[in-house]
């Protein structure tokens, strides 16, 4: 269903199945923001970008507070730092069914201020010859050459060969399943969140198809919560799920 990497190979959470996405999605822009009138920043965490890339949680440890053969929680801890500003928990969950796979995310402002947060997942895919992907979308976010959002364009759909996509994109608007094949395996993909970031490589071995809560550097945006970040107050908790059913194809 999903890229694997040998367990003595897995020397970054890059080359993971799937990672979670928190306190936010994808590009913060130039590593900085203002929030409620005053400003922030955040560190470098990824390669040649001059902006901060999805959040902390991928990169940090987090605690297994329960596991089984089907299902694990776990937990982590954010202490203020040079990468995020303020302080939160997050909890992941894992659950997996004979013919399915659910993920479910959530974050708590522990802080003692109010702080945008958003959520998400990075899924990989293994491309094969057929990949494919049909997704009810309404509109497509087209990036700078720094990979920042900057208009808004129409787009009837996402119905196609992932080897002809050429995608690097945040899409608004997602709405039902979308739907994942190729010559093994059909996958349906649901979440609580409306929104998708496709990325089709040419060069890679894999594809993403990542359900998201907001919109790429919708930080940055004149209103944020429009594009699906939330002004998370003290003690408030934000959180949603994905799901992947397969089957043969």
């Amino acid at each position: 269903m999903l890229r694997s990497t040998e367990p003595d190979a897995l020397a970054s959470s890059r080359a993971a199945a799937s990672y979670p996405l928190v306190p936010y999605s994808n590009r913060l822009g130039y590593r900085r923001f203002r929030w409620h009138g005053h400003e922030h920043t955040t560190a470098a965490n990824f390669d040649d970008q001059p902006h901060s890339v999805h959040g902390v949680g991928w990169q940090r440890p987090w605690e297994v507070a329960a596991a089984s053969a089907t299902e694990a929680e776990m937990h982590y801890a954010h202490v203020p730092d040079a990468h995020w500003p303020f302080a939160f928990t997050a909890r992941q969950r894992v659950e997996l069914a004979e013919d399915a796979l659910t993920l479910r995310l959530a974050i708590t402002n522990t802080d003692a201020h109010a702080q945008p947060a958003g959520l998400g997942w990075h899924p990989y895919f293994p491309k094969r010859t057929r990949s494919r992907l049909h997704a009810e979308v309404s509109s497509r976010w087209e990036p700078d050459a720094s990979g920042l959002p900057v208009r808004q364009l129409p787009q009837a759909g996402i119905d196609g060969d992932v080897a002809h996509l050429g995608f690097d994109h945040c899409f608004d608007g997602w709405k039902g399943a979308a739907r994942l094949r190729d010559e093994r395996l059909s996958l349906r993909l649901t979440s609580s969140f409306t929104r998708l970031v496709v990325y089709t490589p040419a060069t890679k071995a894999y594809w993403c198809v990542e359900p998201v809560s907001h919109v790429s550097n919708a930080i940055h945006m004149a209103e944020p919560a429009t594009h699906g970040l939330v002004d998370l107050l003290p003690g408030a908790t934000h959180e949603g799920w994905m799901r992947l059913e397969v089957a043969s194809a």
